[in-house]
């Protein structure tokens, strides 16, 4: 497979684990970032652990951030690269 030829690429999506709109960044290297781990997961604090809890009451379900193994950005990451390697074929 090719390298793409782009740097970075990133979506916003509205992500379901924590009720809440973030954004999914994918690099060249295949690493991968999402905005909302910071507030949701690597930085939780009792502020925002509240508000998750208080979120996933009403909606009748937890809310916990998956962090860096995330089904959303794993799917991103290798969605990206499955079009970049049918284009390399093309």
């Amino acid at each position: 497979m090719g390298v793409p030829d782009w740097q970075v690429t990133a979506t916003s999506i509205n992500c379901e684990a924590v009720d809440a709109d973030v954004s999914l960044m994918v690099y060249k290297d295949r690493s991968v970032k999402c905005t909302g781990y910071k507030k949701y997961g690597e930085s939780l604090t009792k502020e925002v652990a509240k508000e998750l809890k208080k979120k996933g009451k009403e909606l009748g379900r937890e809310l916990k951030c998956e962090g860096t193994e995330c089904s959303r950005l794993i799917g991103y990451r290798d969605k990206l690269f499955a079009e970049e390697e049918a284009k390399a074929k093309s």
